[in-house]
């Protein structure tokens, strides 16, 4: 048979398309054919109701998973750390790309002294929101919905100090301003900075290209931060973050994993260093610890707090 065309399922935000065009010069690079296919999803067009009370994990994975079941593409791209730790049956994971900046940064509007004060955030996360009031309990967070470019546009339209964002995402469309602060201290969500590209299990040739797209280390840190949330959340949306970074010099693992009450005063923490030989387990093990430190009580909490 001929050599196939691989067809490109992306969101059409800019975003979702810097994306799709990133894996797309790649592939090509390597001599592939390629398309891409713009799909919307349910998560852009629903903007009115935070994404917790939409109840679907995965909302803007789900069209596009459901496009390449129906043979309507051959491969998807995503932000990682929007993508549900269960897959669809027949779809797998098929490559990492190397991970960009982990950070998460407030953007503000020149002016930090509201940081000693009282002053109003906006982000549409669970885990930045717990983060947040439990550095700065005086603060009230507002609800931020749509993609990159419209919540900086709300942002500059709104009375609030600022709003959280994942460096990555600004950086790779350009869209990071001048006034921004690092928030080093925010552990970042599972997968944060990575791009995921899914395929059909069945579909060898185009598994066979994106093989060439994996970069090892950051399937591997990906692979243990989203194991400890797949352990703690069992499909619960909850404030949690998870970062494992690889220290070449040692050949060792350091993770930091933690869990936090919806309005941020309850924290539960793990931290490890291990032999990278560990790796296969550690998230699982992380996030037992945490289940067993109160985590278990806390995320029974969670989901009913979530289900009022």
């Amino acid at each position: 048979m001929a050599e196939k065309k691989i067809r490109i399922g992306t969101r059409d935000s800019e975003l979702a398309l810097w994306q799709a065009h990133t894996v797309q010069n790649k592939l090509n690079d390597l001599g592939y054919k390629t398309e891409i296919v713009a799909v919307k999803s349910q998560g852009d067009i629903i903007l009115d109701k935070p994404l917790y009370e939409l109840g679907i994990t995965g909302i803007f994975t789900k069209t596009l998973d459901i496009a390449m079941i129906n043979g309507d593409v051959d491969i998807a791209v995503h932000s990682m750390k929007d993508v549900p730790t269960a897959l669809p049956t027949g779809i797998v994971q098929a490559a990492v790309l190397e991970r960009a900046n982990t950070l998460d940064i407030l953007v503000h509007k020149g002016n930090l002294h509201f940081l000693e004060t009282n002053g109003t955030i906006a982000t549409g996360s669970l885990r930045r929101q717990a983060q947040w009031l439990n550095k700065y309990p005086n603060h009230t967070v507002v609800d931020l919905r749509g993609n990159v470019n419209s919540r900086m546009r709300k942002l500059q339209e709104s009375d609030w100090n600022g709003a959280v964002f994942a460096a990555a995402g600004l950086e790779r469309i350009n869209l990071k301003p001048t006034d921004y602060i690092d928030l080093d201290w925010m552990i970042p969500a599972p997968a944060q900075g990575a791009m995921l590209v899914v395929a059909m299990g069945n579909d060898n040739f185009t598994l066979d290209a994106l093989s060439n797209l994996n970069h090892v280390e950051t399937q591997i840190c990906t692979h243990i931060e989203r194991q400890f949330l797949r352990t703690l959340e069992g499909g619960c949306t909850a404030p949690i973050g998870a970062l494992a970074t690889y220290n070449e010099d040692e050949d060792t693992i350091h993770f930091d994993g933690v869990l936090f009450s919806l309005d941020g005063k309850e924290k539960i923490e793990v931290h490890k260093i291990v032999d990278i030989s560990e790796w296969k387990k550690l998230g699982f093990y992380s996030a037992q610890e945490i289940l067993e430190n109160g985590g278990t009580e806390l995320m029974k909490q969670i989901k009913n707090n979530l289900k009022k």
